[in-house]
């Protein structure tokens, strides 16, 4: 055999080779994909079936909320523990921990005979999605090493981030409708086999930070102030802003996070090392990823009170109301990652976004009571998803990208954390600012007529609106002035270079 026939095998061998490898990691990706699409739309499917299991369990419109926030409180809490774990222990391992836990304790939560039960399933949720979402992430982050690809990657990851509300209400109508409130939960079952198997296949485990130790300290002081905050705003919806349930728990909150901010600067192991958020890029990029994760809120959670109360939409029917955002976010996520921020860098694109999602926003704002859903709704809903679409996807890929091996858990785990902070605080001050301006319409008129009443809930939404269409407007000022200029030059797979 020639030397020439030899070294057209070699090369044709290692072209098959890096074919394979090329497909496993986009196998890789539909399944991190898959089990992001279950963690971030059980922040939202069980939203639509809580009237069904309200009237089944008999719990009071008191207790309703902690079917939501149970689960939250617990996911925020423990990201960057779940994030360091990952790392400690290995993402395959965590990753396929996490898959098992959320299957095994939705079913037991779909199986609820009483409140209390329910509630510790939905908290079990948290804890074990607060081991997933990071591990998820951060195997993307390692997998996929080409910038192109890379791209891609994150185009699909971030549009599932971002449109993962809007699938969960789709869902969870549906099932609610053609079904059992309980679906909601046991849906997760099929969703968590289906990745366990992919990820026991085709998943290698890496233990990138082997050597360090848990920062025990460092967990507790995160852990407590996460809590603090989320549970803060939590308060706020139900309770004043100046009652201590409120404020106390978001003072302690930022003393907590503040003592932790403290406390890694002398850790020998940090949980989180601050290298990691004092890259100017970096730490614009988490920035953004709260500042979409609050906005985001006013459309998921208003809208869907307009669609179903004032156009009386079904719940299945509201869900499908949101489908054409998802696609909207999904294409231009799509572009914004693949070919927009390689060629204008992050500080032309993600303002764009955000401005694009301003503009969507304050459209919004002119719905009434004889408004249509295919002129007055639609249009708006389009054009929010494009620019929700150009922000959290490449700022998402910007939190990760450049990060050190043995830190891609917690990096992870801290862009997660960041959405669900937002989400939170976006919720409580969207329902307070909503609920001050119903009743500040009604004040001076007849609150019995039917009509009066109609328009006061046309002025809380819009009030939200309003404020969201704020919320993103800040966001293109923040991310314009924070991004550094031209497009960033970064290994992923070197440590960070961190700039002042």
């Amino acid at each position: 055999m020639s030397q020439k026939t030899l070294a057209e095998g070699a090369r044709a061998g290692a072209a098959a080779s890096t074919e394979a490898a090329s497909g496993k990691r986009w196998w890789i990706l539909a399944i991190v994909a898959l089990a992001q699409l279950m963690v971030v739309l059980d922040a939202t499917i069980v939203n639509i079936a809580l009237p069904s299991a309200q009237a089944d369990l008999g719990f009071s419109d008191g207790n309703r909320q902690w079917i939501v926030t149970a689960y939250a409180l617990a996911f925020a809490s423990l990201l960057l523990l779940g994030g360091r774990i990952a790392d400690l222990f290995g993402r395959k391992t965590a990753f396929l921990v996490g898959i098992v836990g959320f299957g095994a304790v939705s079913a037991l939560g779909g199986a609820a005979t009483s409140f209390e039960m329910l509630v510790v399933a939905r908290a079990l949720q948290g804890v074990f999605g607060a081991l997933l979402a990071p591990a998820a992430l951060s195997l993307l982050n390692t997998t996929f090493t080409d910038a192109r690809e890379r791209a891609k990657a994150f185009s699909v990851y971030g549009a599932i981030a971002g449109a993962g509300g809007a699938v969960g209400l789709l869902l969870g109508g549906i099932l609610t409708d053609a079904l059992d409130w309980r679906w909601t939960l046991y849906v997760n079952v099929v969703i968590a086999l289906v990745a366990f198997v992919g990820g026991w296949m085709l998943l290698s485990n890496h233990r990138d930070a082997a050597g360090s130790k848990l920062d025990v300290p460092g967990t507790i002081l995160v852990a407590g102030g996460l809590f603090g905050l989320v549970y803060g705003f939590s308060n706020a919806e139900t309770h004043d802003w100046s009652a201590p349930q409120t404020w106390g728990f978001l003072l302690a909150g930022g003393v907590l996070l503040a003592a932790f901010a403290w406390w890694q600067t002398r850790a020998s192991h940090p949980l989180l090392p601050l290298r990691i958020l004092l890259d100017r890029d970096r730490g614009a990029s988490l920035l953004a990823v709260l500042i979409s994760g609050a906005g985001m809120f006013g459309v998921f959670l208003f809208l869907t009170y307009y669609l179903q109360l004032n156009l009386g939409f079904s719940p299945t029917k509201t869900g499908v109301a949101f489908l054409p955002m998802v696609a909207a976010l999904m294409v231009s996520a799509q572009v914004g990652t693949t070919m927009l921020v390689p060629r204008l860098g992050p500080k032309a694109v993600i303002p764009l976004g955000f401005a694009i999602a301003t503009g969507g926003m304050a459209w919004l704002t002119g719905i009434g009571l004889g408004s249509d859903y295919v002129s007055d709704v639609l249009p708006q809903l389009i054009i929010i998803g494009v620019g929700l679409g150009l922000v959290m996807p490449p700022a998402m890929q910007m939190a990760t990208g450049g990060v050190a091996a043995e830190d891609a858990g917690v990096a992870s785990a801290t862009v997660n954390a960041m959405q669900q902070v937002g989400g939170s605080i976006g919720t409580a001050l969207l329902n307070t600012l909503a609920a001050s301006a119903a009743t500040s319409y009604l004040s001076g008129r007849d609150a019995t007529d039917k009509l009066v009443q109609a328009q006061s809930t046309i002025e809380s939404y819009t009030t939200a609106f309003w404020w969201s269409a704020g919320f993103f407007a800040a966001g293109a000022v923040i991310a314009f002035l924070l991004f550094r200029r031209g497009v960033p030059q970064q290994d992923p797979e070197a440590a960070p270079v961190v700039h002042m």
